[in-house]
Order: structure tokens, then C-alpha cells, then sequence
């Protein structure tokens, strides 16, 4: 099937979760680069087999992460990668597809927007907080997602969903949003531009949602805000439903 000239090449969770044949070939140029730089370093991407390693080292691996705007052409898509050592992130790049912006991060060493140095915003009220957010593609699971939205919303100045968790987390981390909460992404998804976000000055983390619904598992709900920030939106959170 095609939209725009873009080959799909398959559906994962529903017939609206789809891959392309660039989120294959994407990561299986990923895999080989690594492969062949870092032969013992395991491998976690979104579209293959996971690859055991011996060295520590972990590579995460989205290699289109906004597949539907890719697919429709909407500008909020991006490459994202992340270097683990034991179990610990060190290293992560989103680079965003159609403008090739990069966003860039180590551990300790600060975050950066094409090479310059980003920082979060000062926070405001929680009423004034523009928060990002993004849903999933099971009946079920985005119900439970627009049901906590909705109570969530008239607390804050707005909500925003654009489509793409890891660019989602980087807009928190240059100041272009106060917040970001999703129910359900995997550790592809947030593990580039959730590094990006702590080493710009904020929190990141993975809060417990304690609720599976079908095949949807929301128990990891993932939370980016300014560090100081971070107890009133949580609680904010908790009152909307996101964390029952």
C-alpha cells in the first residue's frame, strides 16, 4: 500500500500502526553501521530482532519515530538513537527528518540543538504549562489515553499532540514546551530524547501507571518537565487519571 509515495509495509498493535519500508531500511542501516563498528554491542530497535552483545554496551534504536507523519508528510518524525553501558544511558541523538535539526546528549556533558548548547525553560504555574502528550493506536488504550487528557486539560494552559515522543521530549528540553506525559512508549521511543531532557535541565521518568488494558500496556507512563516543576505536575498527573 501506498500514501503520498510512501511504501507500507506492514501493521504492528492495528491496522493504524504501521511501518514503512524506510522504518526497515532505516534500521537495518543502523544495525549494520553498529555491526560493523561494535561487533559485540547489543542492538534493541523497534522494527527487529534484539541482538545479544558481550561488551556492556547497548545500542536503542527508533529509526522513524512519528511513522504516521512520515506517512503523511508532517514534519514531526525523527531518526533516534541511544547508547547504553549496563543498563545506563550515556549517550543519545533524535534528528529530525525533513529539516535535519539534530538534538544531541551525553551523560554530564549538557544538550545541544545543531551543535549549540539548549536548556528548559523557567517553570511556570501548572496552569500556564503547555504539556505535549501523544496516544497509541488500540481502541481501548487510547480511551483510557483521552479520558486522562481531557481531565487533564482544563489544569493547564493547553495540550499539544504532535505525533513524535522522542521530538516531543526535545521540545521540552529547548524550551519550546513546559511538559510532556504519554501512557505506554517503549524505551525506543524515549531513551534519545529523554537523555537530551534531563541534560538540558529537566526530569525524566517512568512512572507507574499500574494498568494494562488488552494488549496495551500502559504501567510505564512517561513524564519530561523542568526539574523544579516536577512534584505539582506529577500530582497534576494523579488527579487526571494517568497514574490509577
Amino acid at each position: 500500500m501506498q500514501r503520498g509515495g510512501i511504501d507500507v509495509a506492514d501493521t504492528k498493535t492495528s491496522v493504524v500502526d504501521v511501518v514503512t519500508e524506510a522504518d526497515k531500511a532505516v534500521e537495518e542501516l543502523l544495525r549494520s553501521q553498529i555491526a560493523a563498528a561494535r561487533p559485540d554491542d547489543a542492538i534493541l530497535g523497534e522494527e527487529g530482532d534484539d541482538k545479544p552483545g558481550t561488551s556492556g554496551v547497548r545500542w536503542v534504536l527508533d529509526p522513524i519515530d512519528g511513522t504516521v507523519n512520515y506517512l503523511y508528510g508532517l514534519p514531526d518524525c525523527a531518526v533516534s538513537v541511544a547508547a547504553e553501558v549496563d543498563g545506563s544511558l550515556v549517550a543519545g541523538a533524535v534528528v529530525a527528518i525533513p529539516t535535519g535539526q539534530e538534538y544531541a546528549a551525553a551523560l554530564g556533558q549538557g544538550a545541544t540543538r545543531d551543535g549549540r548548547p539548549i536548556g528548559v525553560r523557567p517553570t511556570p504555574p501548572l496552569g500556564e504549562r503547555l504539556v505535549l502528550t501523544g496516544f497509541g493506536y488500540q481502541r481501548e488504550v487510547r480511551e483510557h489515553q483521552a479520558a486522562c487528557v481531557a481531565r487533564l486539560l482544563p489544569e493547564v494552559r493547553d495540550i499539544r499532540r504532535m505525533g513524535s515522543c522522542a521530538l516531543d521530549l526535545c521540545h521540552v528540553a529547548d524550551g519550546s514546551a513546559d511538559a510532556y506525559v504519554e501512557a505506554g512508549p517503549q524505551p525506543w521511543d524515549w531513551s534519545a530524547g529523554g537523555l537530551v531532557l534531563r541534560e538540558a535541565g529537566g526530569r525524566f521518568d517512568l512512572l507507574d501507571g499500574s494498568r494494562t488494558l488488552g494488549a496495551g500496556d500502559l504501567r510505564n507512563v512517561v513524564v519530561g518537565t523542568p526539574a523544579d516543576g516536577w512534584d505539582t505536575f506529577v500530582e497534576a498527573l494523579g488527579s487526571a487519571g494517568f497514574l490509577a
